[in-house]
C-alpha cells in the first residue's frame, strides 16, 4: 500500500518522519512518501497535482497545525476534520456571502455535497478513534473579531487551516482515500 503524509511545513509532521524513520521494520509491504505542500490553498492543490498525477497514493494523510474557533478546543488538541470549506472565497457585504450564495457554483456540484467537502471514508475517520469537527479553510489566520464571528455564523467550524479544503478537494476529485489531523 502506499501511504502518503502531507503536510504544509516540515515543522508540522517532523516527529511523524522522525517515528517512521525510526521504524523502519514497522512498514512491513507499506510504502510511506512525505510531501510538503507549502501553505495555503493554491500551493497545496499544486503541489498534490504536481506530485500524486505522478504517483497517486492508495491513502493520503494529512497532518498540521490549526486554529480553533471553539474554547472548548484549545491549544494542542488533536481531531479529525471530517469535513472542510473554504471561508473566504466570496464577497463581504452585509453578511458573507460564499460561491454558492452567489451562484458561481451549486452547493451538490462535485466534488461539494451540500457546500461542503466531506470525507465519505467514514471507517478510515472511525480508526483513527479521534473526535471529527468541521474545518474551515483560509489564506489567512484569522484574528479580526468581527470577521471570526461571522465566520462561525456563517460555517460553524471548529478548527480553521490554511490547507485542509484544497486537500479533501484533491482527494475527493482523485478518488484518494483521506484522513486530515489538526
Amino acid at each position: 500500500m502506499k501511504i502518503a503524509l502531507a503536510a504544509a511545513t516540515l515543522r508540522e509532521i517532523e516527529p511523524a518522519q522522525q517515528y517512521l524513520a525510526e521504524r523502519l521494520y514497522l512498514k512491513g509491504h507499506h510504502q510511506f512518501s512525505i510531501v510538503l505542500t507549502g501553505v495555503g490553498l493554491m500551493q497545496t492543490t499544486y503541489t498534490l497535482a504536481k506530485t500524486w498525477m505522478r504517483d497517486k497514493p492508495d491513502i493520503a494523510i494529512q497532518a498540521g497545525v490549526g486554529g480553533s474557533f471553539h474554547p472548548l478546543y484549545e491549544p494542542g488538541r488533536v481531531v479529525v476534520v471530517h469535513e472542510d470549506l473554504i471561508g473566504d472565497l466570496g464577497v463581504k457585504e452585509q453578511d458573507w456571502l460564499d460561491l454558492f450564495d452567489m451562484g458561481l457554483a451549486d452547493v451538490d456540484d462535485f466534488p461539494w455535497k451540500d457546500g461542503l467537502l466531506a470525507n465519505p471514508h467514514t471507517d478510515i475517520l472511525k480508526k483513527a478513534g479521534i473526535e471529527t469537527v468541521r474545518g474551515l479553510s483560509v489564506n489567512q489566520v484569522s484574528t479580526d473579531v468581527a470577521m471570526i464571528r461571522t465566520l462561525m455564523r456563517k460555517f460553524s467550524p471548529v478548527v480553521e487551516s490554511m490547507e485542509g479544503a484544497a486537500f479533501h478537494h484533491f482527494c475527493l476529485s482523485e478518488g484518494i482515500p483521506f484522513i486530515q489531523f489538526r
